[in-house]
């Protein structure tokens, strides 16, 4: 960015003598005929453009910062730091906190800090069952997950690992056994998702949930190498407002007050050096309170604005097809591309690596008109065309505010794990329709303007490499 230079002052240029020697006379005449200097506005354009970018470039960390606070204590639907909380239950219908949740996976979560001391997670053997478990850093980034270790063609569940994620300048020796992993913030957010069909299948899964675990490396130790008795509590009683909506309401000032203290535990990469010098311009400093340039208040205001619009803006680097759009490579990863790890975690917060999944969103039919649930509409897989995947996929519909709808209940989502029937001829239809048809695969819509949105599990490289691309959703 080319920042304008501040010119404080005018400075008239000194008077030359035209005769060769001026009388006392003359020069005091000129003296006092003289202007006395004139100061021009301050340029603050810089400043719009620099608080935008900052913000950019400060969302995903203050977004988990709220997420962190939000989730981390002893009330209902909270937990302790280095503790689990586990969902009790699919979301019912009708919710929209989170926005598009999932109907397919049932969540374990929890936010660790390796300040201290490491902090080890146990995983058991899932028996086949699919379990997705991930480890992300304040900045969004994945740092560890269960699914990108694995190999082969199909992932067919996990087997039991222990892993430690150890904090910068820990110095110590772990037990024999545990994977070390280490990481350069001081705060991370664990997530395990379970694959479930819900109802009796609940049972299984809550069993599967008591087996995971996470504590400080010193109660590890106490305990024997081998998990103690896990802290956790449900997570059913959802917060009134989700941490995007938190965030949005922040002032320019609440926002990188909040992003420089965050800054001081959870330190951006030497990658990020222009970006930090950005922040340094405008008067935020890692640990100190934020001295935004005074004067420049409207500048600040429009800045900000300009930061929420970029945040919410898909980037250009997103897959795009048949009306679809998805993350392919770089997501979970983000290096400098500010742009993309934004969005990514205002968009689909936790999303994981293109080894992790694929998570496409549809909200126009063929023809570009929004989809609407009062109308029925066709996705028709060619026989070769199902989605690549190497764990399973679904498909869900959800308002145009990303909640489940109410209309019906019966089923929220359809793939391969949720019995889809192909055709004869191995080709696959998925009906979208306010009632039941006579079609096989129906998946219900939502009253009003919906959108649809296909998660693949553990994908293909066709999925995140563009060369596969969802079937377009047609109108009947």
């Amino acid at each position: 960015m080319i920042k304008i230079r501040r010119e404080l002052f005018s400075i008239p240029a000194a008077a030359r003598p035209v005769a060769g020697i001026l009388s006392a006379v003359s020069l005091a005449v000129l003296a006092g005929c003289a202007a006395p200097p004139v100061a021009k506005p301050v340029p603050t354009g810089w400043v719009a453009d620099e608080v935008a970018d900052s913000y950019v470039f400060g969302y995903p960390l203050v977004l988990m910062d709220v997420a962190r606070t939000s989730a981390v204590g002893d009330a209902p639907g909270q937990a302790p730091v280095n503790a689990l909380r586990d969902a009790q239950a699919l979301p019912p219908v009708g919710t929209a906190r989170p926005p598009r949740a999932s109907v397919d996976t049932i969540d374990t979560t929890g936010w660790l800090d390796v300040g201290a001391e490491p902090v080890i997670v146990t995983l058991p053997d899932s028996h086949g069952r699919y379990i997705d478990a991930r480890v992300l850093d304040m900045w969004t980034n994945v740092v560890w997950s269960s699914t990108s270790t694995q190999t082969g063609s199909r992932v067919t569940g996990i087997k039991s690992q222990t892993i430690a994620f150890v904090g910068p300048g820990w110095k110590g020796k772990l037990p024999s056994g545990v994977k070390r992993v280490d990481v350069a913030t001081r705060n991370l957010w664990f997530v395990a998702r379970i694959q479930t069909a819900g109802g009796r299948d609940m049972a299984a899964v809550r069993k599967l949930q008591g087996k995971i675990n996470v504590e400080p490396l010193s109660d590890f130790i106490d305990s024997g190498t081998s998990p103690g008795t896990p802290a956790r509590n449900g997570v059913d009683t959802p917060s009134d407002a989700t941490p995007a909506a938190q965030v949005a309401a922040l002032d320019a000032r609440a926002f990188f007050n909040r992003l420089a203290k965050a800054l001081e535990d959870n330190p951006p990469t030497t990658a990020d050096q222009h970006a930090m010098k950005i922040l340094a311009d405008i008067g935020v400093t890692p640990g100190e309170a934020a001295a935004l340039p005074g004067g420049a208040s409207a500048a600040i205001a429009s800045g900000l604005a300009a930061g929420h619009e970029r945040v919410a803006m898909p980037p250009s680097n997103l897959l795009t097809g048949n009306g679809w759009s998805w993350f392919g490579d770089g997501v979970g990863s983000y290096g400098p591309d500010y742009a993309l790890r934004a969005y990514a975690s205002y968009a689909e917060p936790g999303i994981g690596t293109r080894e992790d999944e694929v998570r496409a969103i549809v909200t126009q039919d063929s023809d570009g008109h929004p989809l609407n649930g009062s109308n029925r509409y066709t996705i028709h897989f060619e026989p070769n065309g199902l989605p690549p995947v190497r764990g399973f996929w679904s498909i869900t519909a959800y308002t145009k505010e990303g909640a489940l709808g109410e209309s019906a209940p019966s089923r929220l989502s359809i793939g391969d794990r949720s019995g889809a029937r192909r055709n004869r001829d191995g080709s696959l239809d998925i009906t979208i329709a306010p009632t039941r048809p006579r079609a096989a695969n129906w998946l219900p819509a939502p009253r009003g303007d919906m959108q649809l949105e296909l998660r693949i599990y553990a994908p293909k490289p066709q999925a995140t490499e563009g060369t596969w691309q969802p079937p377009a959703v047609v109108r009947e």
